[in-house]
């Protein structure tokens, strides 16, 4: 048998079914000693959420009724993680994207800092950009089991999975450095670690943020191409950060409206 995977802090976005899910599924893992946490947090806004409401519980287990970007914005601004993972919901606002906004406005208090949309369409056979600018695109063009774990044969097309998310995120900041000031991409990639939960490391989140750091410290006009991805699916937003005085405006390129 192989060692548990191990973790000093699990956090679950979302009491509600997928989270109380999730948090079921690593109890099972952990019984059978295919995991290990020191916590294992349930956040969500709602106090009578699923997940209180069908007693999940069990040593470390805790619901924390808050909203999530007060809870990211204490939890992530220790800036000290251990082997933490965050655990997200398929359904959710994009939020360590929203994080690293926030983080950004914060750190260049002058200096404008917002979203821009991802006018670019990435070329995937799924591909929607959302009213608040965030695309969401998918190498599916049907429709996936439920907690599918994205395996090396896709078991829809019964097939090689022959496409990586990450690597398509990678050519798609290539495309739009092409016509402006692009960093990136900063992306927070879900894995299956455990009895099928999909998660991203905390250090990838920290790691994201010093990089937002690192292309706005010339102060020149920049967007940071931000995503949470799977190897199948993914959220991508794009990061805008103005110039500082003096520093150089790229506004009117040809892939974002003036």
């Amino acid at each position: 048998m192989s060692d548990p995977v191990a973790f000093r802090d699990i956090v679950v976005v979302g009491g509600g079914c997928y989270g109380s899910f999730y948090a079921g599924q690593l109890l099972r893992a952990r019984s059978r000693g295919a995991a290990t946490w020191e916590r294992l947090l349930l956040v969500d806004h709602d106090r009578g959420c699923r997940a209180a409401a069908e007693g999940v519980e069990g040593p470390g287990v805790e619901l924390r009724v808050e909203e999530w970007d007060r809870f990211f914005d204490d939890y992530l601004g220790t800036g000290s993680p251990g082997p933490d993972a965050i655990v997200p919901s398929p359904l959710m606002p994009h939020l360590m994207f929203d994080w690293l906004l926030r983080t950004a406005r914060r750190r260049w208090p002058g200096r404008t800092v917002t979203q821009r949309p991802a006018e670019v369409a990435s070329g995937m056979p799924y591909d929607r950009l959302h009213t608040d600018g965030t695309r969401y695109v998918s190498f599916a063009d049907w429709l996936c089991p439920v907690h599918c774990v994205e395996p090396a044969t896709c078991p829809v097309i019964a097939a090689p999975r022959t496409w990586e998310m990450s690597d398509a995120l990678a050519e798609f900041t290539e495309r739009l450095g092409r016509h402006g000031a692009v960093s990136g991409p900063v992306l927070f990639v879900c894995r299956h670690r455990a009895y099928g939960v999909g998660m991203f490391d905390v250090v990838e989140v920290l790691a994201g943020n010093e990089l937002v750091a690192s292309a706005g410290a010339a102060g020149v006009e920049m967007d940071v191409v931000v995503g949470t991805v799977s190897s199948c699916h993914g959220a991508v937003s794009l990061l805008h950060l103005g110039p500082t005085a003096g520093g150089r405006s790229i506004a009117g390129s040809p892939y974002i409206p003036a």
